[in-house]
C-alpha cells in the first residue's frame, strides 16, 4: 500500500458504484502514467508450474470461487487471478506460499477451514484483515462472500517527500470512509480504486505489486482484479474494518 499523506489532496470522492464499463480498464493519474503494463508480484519473470491438465485447472479454478476465493475466469490457465487466489487460500489455511498447486493444497482443497474470525461481534457485514496470515475476507450477513490475499506494511523505515515513517498497518477497529476511483498519485507512488478507513492516510486499495510477503508503506493492497470490484461490495461510507494479528 502506498501511505497518502494530508498534502496530497484529493479531488472529491465520486459515487460508489460505478458502471461496468467504468470499471473495465484503470484511469491514468493526472502527472504520469499509471503502471498498466506491470503484472502483479513479478509474475511475469516466474515460471508457474502446475503438474495438472487444463481440466484439473479448471476444477481448482471452480473450487477456489465456491469457497469465495477469486481465481477469474475458470479457463484452465494460472494467470495472475489465479495465483493470488491460490496464495490466498494457501495462507488461510496455514501452507507455504506456492506458485504451483502442491499436495497439501490439493487435500487442503478437499476438506478446508475457513479463515479465522477476528470479530464476529462487529457486525454481520464487516472486513476483516488479518496480518498475520495476509488474508482479507468480507463477510455479509456472517457469510464469507470475499477471500482476497493481501500485503500490508512491510515494518521497513523509510522518508519521502512528505516525512520519514516506519511502513506500519494500525491495527484495530475503523470503518470505511471514502472511496476514489481510478489511480491517484501520491508521494510514495500509487494506488488504484483505493477504500479510506483511516482519514486520508491508510487505504484498501489496487496495487501491481503485492507479493506474498508485507511490502507496503502501511496501507492494505489488494491484487488489481480485486480492486476493480471491491468497492462495489461494501458500504462506503460505514462498513466495519477490523485489522488484527
Amino acid at each position: 500500500m502506498r501511505r497518502l499523506w494530508m498534502s496530497a489532496l484529493l479531488a472529491p470522492a465520486l459515487a460508489l458504484a460505478l458502471p461496468a464499463a467504468a470499471l473495465a480498464a484503470p484511469s491514468a493519474p493526472a502527472a504520469r502514467t499509471a503502471p498498466a503494463a506491470r503484472t502483479a508480484p513479478a509474475v511475469a519473470a516466474q515460471t508457474l508450474q502446475l503438474d495438472s491438465s487444463r481440466s484439473a485447472v479448471r476444477t481448482m479454478q471452480r473450487r477456489l470461487a465456491a469457497l469465495k476465493y477469486y481465481p477469474g475466469p475458470v479457463n484452465g490457465r494460472i494467470g495472475t487471478d489465479t495465483l493470488e487466489a491460490m496464495w490466498a487460500f494457501q495462507e488461510s489455511q496455514g501452507l507455504p506460499g506456492r506458485n504451483y498447486e502442491t499436495a497439501a493444497m490439493k487435500r487442503a482443497l478437499a476438506h478446508p477451514h475457513a479463515p479465522r474470525v477476528l470479530d464476529r461481534a462487529a457486525g454481520p457485514n464487516r472486513i476483516e484483515v488479518n496480518l498475520h496470515t495476509e488474508v482479507l475476507v468480507l463477510y455479509r450477513n456472517n457469510k464469507i462472500q470475499l477471500v482476497s490475499h493481501v500485503s500490508s506494511g512491510g515494518g521497513y523505515y523509510y522518508c519521502s517527500s512528505g516525512g520519514c515513517g516506519t511502513a506500519i498497518t494500525p491495527t484495530g477497529h475503523f470503518r470505511t470512509l471514502s472511496f476514489y476511483p481510478g489511480w491517484i498519485t501520491v508521494p510514495l507512488g500509487y494506488m488504484y480504486n483505493s477504500v479510506f478507513f483511516i482519514g486520508t492516510a491508510y487505504a484498501i486499495h489496487g496495487d501491481t505489486d503485492v507479493p506474498l510477503q508485507p511490502a507496503s508503506h502501511g496501507c492494505i493492497r489488494i491484487p488489481m482484479d480485486i480492486a476493480n470490484f471491491f468497492h462495489t461490495l461494501v458500504k462506503i461510507p460505514g462498513e466495519p474494518v477490523i485489522v488484527s494479528h
